[in-house]
């Protein structure tokens, strides 16, 4: 991680990576209707951040979907650890649970070392799921139903994605993610 501001990084991300290669072929239309936040958490424990993503969920649940469709909530200063962000994955679904939102706000997982089970850490894969910092993204259940039931054949997706990346490979992600 970089001295660079999170948003700048992770715009960047968002327009190459996730746009760009058509990983998620849902996020062009909430990031060009500019419905997507941006929030850089100040958190530097876990404990705080869990407060912070506790009031980020409920402005996503109080806030109407043309306003803000979904939430990146940027964690630069806490979980830098794959393995610690990864074992927080659990608080943070009791927070949705929590505050009753359970099957109205799910949280997908993004992070520098993203690393899914049964791959090695230099598997170009694990790129469909690393991001610039750690974040949290807060995806309304509603917005997924519909972007899925619009899309042909969304078990697709990931084959096409590890093809992508694979195709790009690893020092072709590097370079697409650089400044």
């Amino acid at each position: 991680m970089s001295g660079e501001d999170p948003i700048v990084a992770t715009r960047r991300w968002l327009e190459r990576a996730v746009i760009g290669l058509n990983l998620c072929p849902f996020a062009k239309a909430v990031y060009v209707k500019q419905q997507v936040r941006f929030v850089v958490s100040e958190a530097s424990t876990p404990e705080a951040l869990r407060e912070e993503l506790a009031s980020e969920l409920a402005l996503l649940a109080a806030t109407e979907p043309e306003q803000t469709d979904t939430t990146l909530l940027i964690h630069p200063r806490v979980l830098g650890d794959f393995l610690d962000y990864n074992d927080f994955l659990d608080q943070a679904d009791s927070v949705i649970a929590f505050l009753g939102l359970e099957g109205h706000i799910q949280i997908a997982s993004f992070h520098p070392q993203y690393q899914f089970a049964g791959t090695g850490a230099d598997d170009v894969g694990n790129c469909s799921n690393r991001s610039p910092y750690p974040m949290l993204h807060l995806l309304r259940e509603a917005s997924v139903e519909r972007a899925v039931a619009a899309f042909p054949d969304p078990e697709v997706i990931v084959e096409r994605n590890i093809a992508t990346l694979e195709k790009l490979g690893i020092e072709g992600w590097r370079k697409l993610m650089e400044p």
